[in-house]
């Protein structure tokens, strides 16, 4: 079971344990619940520890991060390919591949999902929680976090400067301007299930984008959402009257040029919920991009 520790200072002298886990470590209500009934969850100086326990300087608090039973629904494993970018105790980074959706679906019982490949690999018990979904088309990195502990810092990090990650795309037409920013509120379709529209009573949501290069009627872009919005990237670009490549929701579909939508989570720069350490990672360009922009594996910097 994967653990934090914390040396108490002078200044938190005199607190609870509680107090510590909740304001310093920020585990929520439940979680700290969940701790107390595990016999390792809280340790002070080794020995089991309660939450109305009082610290003293130079204790030393140790926390089990790890959830401590196995998923309510196990996955189904499958022998999918899911290159793993970066991995600690605490979390890891996928690239994850075209046609594969985060956890499976009544409504697509056959696709290869992320849960399955880790499930396969890992075994059953993986305890797998998705900070970043991204969706079935979309190719490149995705955040799991090993604990629902590190998941819920992660997931207060998004769209933060502690969390931030850059696509690539490729779309049909050219945007009015070299780079930009779209602020479109965002809503449902009405007139679909799964479709989301630009509309004035949509949640905020806002996309920047700079051109990289433009060819043969189609324009690679980078994007940068500061929001998290469904299909955010997709609908702003749609709605500037450039839809992806490849998006037969928002766009149009074309298999001859590409048989999803061309977008692609290139780019992560993420501080460790845990260490505090900042991870800079990327995950190539898959082959469905390159061949529509051939000089795309070069590119290295970030244009933002």
């Amino acid at each position: 079971m994967e653990t934090i520790t914390k040396i108490i200072s002078p200044q938190q002298d005199g607190a609870t344990v509680r107090h510590i886990l909740k304001a310093e470590l920020h585990f929520s209500t439940h979680a700290v619940a969940r701790l107390t009934r595990a016999e390792r969850g809280i340790l002070v100086n080794g020995r089991r520890a309660r939450t109305v326990d009082l610290l003293h300087t130079g204790d030393v608090l140790t926390v089990e991060t790890g959830d401590h039973r196995p998923p309510r629904v196990q996955p189904v494993p499958g022998d999918w390919p899911l290159p793993v970018i970066w991995e600690d105790g605490h979390l890891l980074v996928v690239d994850k591949p075209a046609g594969m959706t985060a956890h499976a679906s009544n409504f697509l019982p056959d696709t290869p999902t992320v849960a399955g490949a880790l499930a396969f690999s890992r075994g059953t018990d993986f305890i797998f929680h998705p900070v970043n979904r991204l969706d079935k088309g979309t190719t490149g990195l995705m955040v799991i976090a090993k604990s629902g502990y590190v998941h819920d810092l992660l997931r207060r990090s998004l769209h933060t400067d502690r969390f931030r990650r850059e696509y690539l795309a490729v779309c049909v037409g050219t945007p009015p301007a070299p780079s930009g920013t779209i602020d479109a509120p965002i809503g449902r379709d009405e007139t679909s299930t799964v479709r989301r529209c630009v509309r004035p009573d949509g949640a905020a949501a806002v996309s920047h984008y700079q051109v990289l290069a433009v060819r043969d009627g189609l324009t690679l872009v980078a994007l940068l959402p500061e929001t998290g919005r469904t299909h955010q990237l997709r609908v702003h670009m749609a709605s500037i009257g450039c839809p992806l490549a490849g998006d037969w929701l928002y766009g149009t579909e074309d298999p001859n040029l590409i048989v999803r939508p061309a977008l692609h989570s290139h780019r992560l720069t993420l501080t460790h919920p845990v260490t505090s350490e900042r991870l800079h990672l990327t995950a190539p360009p898959p082959a469905d991009l390159i061949r529509l922009f051939p000089d795309l594996a070069a590119a290295k910097k970030s244009p933002f």
